[in-house]
């Protein structure tokens, strides 16, 4: 297997983050007794200063759990659900006006009765900590391995793609 610098894991991994319209990310309930997965639109991803963008609900359980515990999992998977990134960080819940504006997309009007200057709405940054990803390479190829080393007693499939850890 060919060692990659964190510069070609950072690419794998954006090539991943920028195909995929939303992130599912995963709090710590705030009664610490669960988790909470929600979709969430990656806003600005921004992997090589180690951060990721969203915008939430101040009134979301989302919101209100990461005000209690601010660990967080982002997980993404490609289109064709063949590549996957699971991110492990700190989020941060942010009031920067400068940010919102940077963030704010007309689309949010819709969500927002006040739109950007609604009181609900509510910055989060995401620091990373560290990732791991899986590119499982060309699926039809893939396929035919997994068929070949099921009908062969003993036989697992080999080379399924790549699996690699970063810290960030």
């Amino acid at each position: 297997m060919t060692t990659l610098t964190k510069a070609q894991h950072l690419e794998n991994i954006n090539k991943v983050i920028d195909s995929v319209k939303y992130a599912m990310m995963t709090t710590i309930t705030s009664d610490e007794k669960h988790l909470h997965a929600c979709p969430m639109t990656t806003n600005k991803n921004d992997l090589e200063n180690g951060k990721i963008w969203f915008i939430g609900d101040k009134k979301s359980e989302t919101v209100q759990d990461l005000a209690k515990n601010p660990q967080v999992n982002l997980s993404y998977t490609s289109a064709d659900q063949k590549d996957f990134v699971s991110i492990n960080g700190v989020a941060e819940l942010v009031d920067d006006t400068t940010k919102l504006d940077e963030l704010w997309s007309p689309i949010y009007n819709a969500f927002y009765e006040k739109g950007k200057e609604d009181p609900n709405v509510q910055v989060i940054g995401v620091t990373c900590n560290g990732a791991q990803y899986w590119l499982s390479g060309n699926s039809v190829v893939n396929m035919f391995k997994l068929v070949s080393a099921a009908m062969q007693e003993g036989k697992t499939a080999d080379n399924m793609g790549e699996n690699h850890a970063v810290t960030f």
